[in-house]
């Protein structure tokens, strides 16, 4: 693989970690440009954006269980989703706004991490490969 790929695959890692967190960051578009300068490494891009992203959401999810029960301060429509459907609505992670909080309030309601980890990486890597797929369909 040529150090510029590797470099970009590096910077795409970080963009889905960061993008996860409270810091921003635009992975979508970072996996978009690099798909459109290396559409041969797909899966490559695909595997790292899905991965950084759902490691993310598992630091968020941490953030929120070491918080102190007396500290938990859940949006009520995240905590109305999560006690409705638990885990499973981490499958909604990625969605602006809403799927900020929802690892976050997970880990407040102390919902199991592999349940949580699992649902996280469904939603993260489905959401990704749509990204992908479209990318690749334009290139």
């Amino acid at each position: 693989m040529e150090t510029a790929l590797l470099y970009s695959l590096g910077g795409l890692f970080v963009s889905a970690f960061t993008s996860a967190t409270i810091l921003p960051g635009t992975s979508e578009a970072v996996l978009a440009a690099l798909l459109y300068a290396h559409p041969n490494s797909w899966l490559w891009a695909w595997l790292l954006a899905g991965w950084g992203n759902t490691l993310g959401s598992l630091v968020t999810y941490g953030m929120g269980r070491a918080l102190p029960q007396r500290l938990n301060k859940i949006p009520p429509r995240a905590q109305m989703l999560l006690h409705r459907y638990g885990a499973w609505t981490l499958l909604l992670a990625w969605v602006p706004i809403l799927g900020d909080a929802l690892p976050l309030a997970a880990g407040c309601l102390r919902l199991p991490v592999w349940w949580c980890a699992a649902a996280l990486a469904v939603g993260k890597f489905a959401r990704y490969a749509v990204v992908a797929a479209g990318m690749l369909a334009i290139a």
